[in-house]
């Protein structure tokens, strides 16, 4: 079931831009070039919040570019399909990145796709420039007041398979306020494994409580029917570079 046996079936986890990576901040380049990131997220279009069997997911509206990331090392807009999140059973791990060796407790994806370039997202994700991820870290702090509205829906998607209406809300609220970001090419993080993401990684993360953290951990792997197995260390670990650069948006 695992990361470590997912090569088995899907061959391209051995390959050459798979995510995700530990960032060596000291390694990073910095890139002038790079633009900064521009988030438009004025139009709140979520729709669902659903158990996908491995993570908790919210989805958008993405017929339009009203709800879209530019700037950064892009060229088109990428649209907001979905976010999810990654976290451990303890504090100590939970997120996928790694800086300088160090998980946090969690992190969050937004996962947008060029569609400019391509008509649907299915064929954006098989691209490898088809899609834009967002990751934010997420540390343990004061309560994130705007994130009760979605720690407070966890508990209707308890089970694998569950989905929830989940409208109106605007996921500007859980970016920090810096937007300095690492950029590198890799892949999706879970099977299929396509290499087909351009990431960035925001540097500051955002800061949740435990409360809050322990109810991502309420969740379920498995369907109401099906022995219960708790919710947590859905992370892939840190995959090897294989000569990539990270570029820095930001002055080391």
């Amino acid at each position: 079931e695992g990361p470590s046996e997912w090569h088995k079936a899907y061959p391209i986890a051995q390959g050459n831009r798979q995510s995700p990576i530990d960032i060596d901040s000291a390694r990073a380049v910095y890139d002038p070039s790079l633009q900064p990131l521009v988030i438009s997220y004025e139009s709140c279009t979520s729709l669902s919040i659903s158990n996908t069997g491995h993570s908790v997911m919210v989805e958008f509206e993405d017929t339009d570019d009203r709800t879209a990331i530019s700037g950064g090392p892009f060229q088109n807009p990428f649209r907001l399909k979905q976010f999810h999140f990654h976290w451990g059973t303890t504090h100590s791990q939970g997120s996928e990145h790694t800086i300088d060796g160090k998980p946090f407790p969690s992190e969050l994806h937004l996962v947008h796709w060029n569609a400019r370039k391509y008509a649907t997202f299915g064929e954006a994700a098989a691209a490898p420039d088809g899609l834009a991820v967002v990751g934010v870290f997420l540390e343990i702090g004061k309560e994130h007041v705007s994130m009760n509205r979605l720690t407070d829906a966890l508990y209707m998607v308890k089970f694998k398979g569950t989905k929830a209406q989940f409208r109106g809300f605007n996921p500007k609220c859980l970016l920090p306020m810096s937007l300095d970001y690492w950029t590198y090419l890799g892949s999706l993080t879970t099977p299929p494994l396509n290499e087909s993401v351009t990431w960035i990684v925001l540097k500051e993360p955002i800061r949740i409580s435990v409360k809050q953290l322990e109810k991502f951990r309420m969740l379920l792997f498995t369907g109401e029917e099906d022995q219960r197995i708790q919710m947590a260390n859905n992370f892939r670990p840190p995959q090897p570079l294989k000569g990539r650069i990270v570029r820095a948006s930001f002055k080391a």
